[in-house]
């Protein structure tokens, strides 16, 4: 690149820094970088989305003995996606974070239509 006629030079003296695996900002954008808030951004997008999954479930769900609200993914798939594509990613975030449960690693519509979803 030093010798690229069409390289800016501005940009070869601001070399990036680069972390090790050790460090606290490996893997992650620079501090106030557009990169930076466009990945918060993403996380607050889909933060809501699992927020109105949680609520989908809660008003088509159903009370079990327990206390939990329960819902079949076939169920579930068929109200939520009319509100968007992404209701197995969706539902896999809420797992990760606790918000519901369900057997299995992945849900797949026709196959796993009988799979009940509890919230916690």
């Amino acid at each position: 690149q030093r010798k690229n006629p069409f390289s800016n030079n501005n940009r070869l003296a601001a070399k990036p820094v680069h972390t090790h695996r050790g460090d606290p900002t490996y893997g992650r954008p620079p501090e106030g970088s557009q990169t930076e808030q466009r990945g918060k951004d993403a996380h607050s997008h889909v933060g809501k989305e699992v927020e109105e999954l949680c609520f989908i479930i809660r008003s088509t769900g159903e009370v079990g003995e327990d206390g939990h609200v329960s819902v079949t993914f076939g169920q579930l798939f068929e109200t939520y996606v009319t509100i968007s594509n992404k209701v197995v990613g969706i539902l896999l975030r809420a797992r990760k974070h606790g918000l519901v449960h369900f057997e299995g690693e992945m849900l797949w519509q026709g196959k796993d239509d009988d799979v009940i979803i509890t919230l916690l």
